[in-house]
C-alpha cells in the first residue's frame, strides 16, 4: 500500500486566490539542467529537473501552498464550481496538505468553526482551519473517526487524491487505483449530503463500467477531468461525480 491519505500523490486553469493571492500559472520560464551527482539515480535527477522547471511547483511556493496539486483542485473547482462558503469537506488522502488548504479558503474553515477534515498515514504539517487526522483511511475505524472530527455532519464534498504507489506496470497500478477509488466511492455514498459532490483520482486505462454505473445510479452527473495542472504525459484523471441523489428508502 502507500500513502493512505495519498495512497499515490496530488492539480483547472486560471485557479483561485491561494494563501498567497494570485490568479493562474504566469511563471516565467526557465529552465534548469541538474547534473546527474555521484549516487543518485538518472530517474531522481529527471525528476529533480521536472521540479525546478515546473511553473506549478514554482507558484505554489510563491502563494504558500503544500504542493502543485492544489491547483488540480482548483482547476477543478473553477470549471465546476463545487467548493462554497459554509460547506463541509472530507479529504482522503491529505497530504502534503494542498487539497486540503483550498478547502479550507473556499468554505471558510476555521479553528473555531471546522468544516474540512483531512486523513493520511503520511506526516503533514497543519492546515490552520482543518482537523487532520494521522491514520489510513483503509483502517475499519476511520470513516467513523472523520465524521466525529466533522462533529457528526455529513458532508458536501468527499475529495480524495490517494493512489496505488506505481510498480511501473500500466494495468497493475491503473487496478491498485481503482480499487482505492471503491472504497472512497462507498464512504462518499455513505455519508454525502443529498446534492453533495465526489472527487477522486484515477489513471487513464478505463473506469471499470460497475463503477461508473454505481456513479450514474447515485449521482446526477459523471464526469472524467483531467485539469491543466496534472502534467503533460501525466495517465491520471479525476472522476467527478456530482449533484448527489437522494438516497431509495430501501438504501
Amino acid at each position: 500500500m502507500a500513502k493512505s491519505g495519498k495512497h499515490g500523490g496530488r492539480g483547472g486553469r486560471g485557479a483561485g486566490a491561494g494563501p498567497g493571492g494570485g490568479r493562474g500559472v504566469n511563471v516565467r520560464n526557465m529552465h534548469t539542467k541538474v547534473k546527474t551527482a555521484r549516487g543518485r539515480k538518472l530517474s531522481s535527477t529527471l525528476w529533480l529537473q521536472r521540479q525546478l522547471n515546473d511553473p506549478y511547483v514554482q507558484k505554489a511556493k510563491a502563494e504558500g501552498y503544500a504542493s502543485r496539486a492544489a491547483y488540480k483542485l482548483l482547476e477543478i473547482d473553477e470549471r465546476y464550481d463545487l467548493l462554497k462558503p459554509g460547506q463541509r469537506v472530507v479529504d482522503l488522502g491529505a497530504a502534503p496538505g494542498g487539497w486540503c488548504q483550498v478547502a479550507v479558503a473556499k468554505t471558510g474553515s476555521s479553528v473555531d468553526d471546522i468544516r474540512v477534515v483531512g486523513i493520511d498515514y503520511l506526516d503533514m504539517d497543519p492546515v490552520p482551519g482543518a482537523t487532520i487526522l494521522k491514520k489510513d483511511f483503509l483502517d475499519p475505524d476511520a470513516p467513523e473517526m472523520l465524521m466525529e472530527a466533522l462533529g457528526g455532519e455529513a458532508p458536501d464534498l468527499v475529495i480524495s487524491d490517494m493512489a496505488a504507489p506505481t510498480i511501473g506496470h500500466r494495468q497493475t497500478d491503473h487496478m491498485r487505483t481503482m480499487a482505492l477509488v471503491e472504497v472512497a466511492l462507498d464512504f462518499a455514498l455513505q455519508v454525502l449530503k443529498p446534492g453533495g459532490h465526489f472527487i477522486a483520482k484515477t489513471f487513464q486505462g478505463g473506469t471499470e463500467q460497475s463503477l461508473l454505473a454505481l456513479m450514474k445510479q447515485n449521482f446526477k452527473q459523471v464526469h472524467h477531468v483531467k485539469p491543466p495542472a496534472s502534467r503533460d504525459g501525466s495517465v491520471e484523471l479525476y472522476l467527478l461525480a456530482k449533484d448527489r441523489k437522494p438516497p431509495a428508502a430501501d438504501d
